[in-house]
């Protein structure tokens, strides 16, 4: 019976160590949401203010803002 409840404590830790943040090697950039934000925006002004395009606007910015980052810091 103790070998059940031992087994069933390790499970628990491991499903609380899963489910910790990982680390991303994104994380460890200096880019923050809030230049991410602001790149964005300025993709949308250039682009005339046309809307529905947000999503896009967000991962083009976030695309240029690390891997220039990346390269600064190579």
């Amino acid at each position: 019976m103790a070998k059940s409840t031992k087994r069933s404590t390790e499970d628990a830790a491991a499903s609380a160590s899963d489910r910790s943040p990982k680390a991303r090697p994104e994380a460890a950039s200096d880019v923050t949401e809030t230049d991410i934000a602001r790149r964005a925006y300025d993709l949308y002004l250039t682009r005339g203010g046309e809307p529905g395009h947000d999503v896009d606007d967000w991962l083009q910015a976030e695309l240029e803002l690390r891997s220039s980052s990346r390269s600064s810091t190579e």
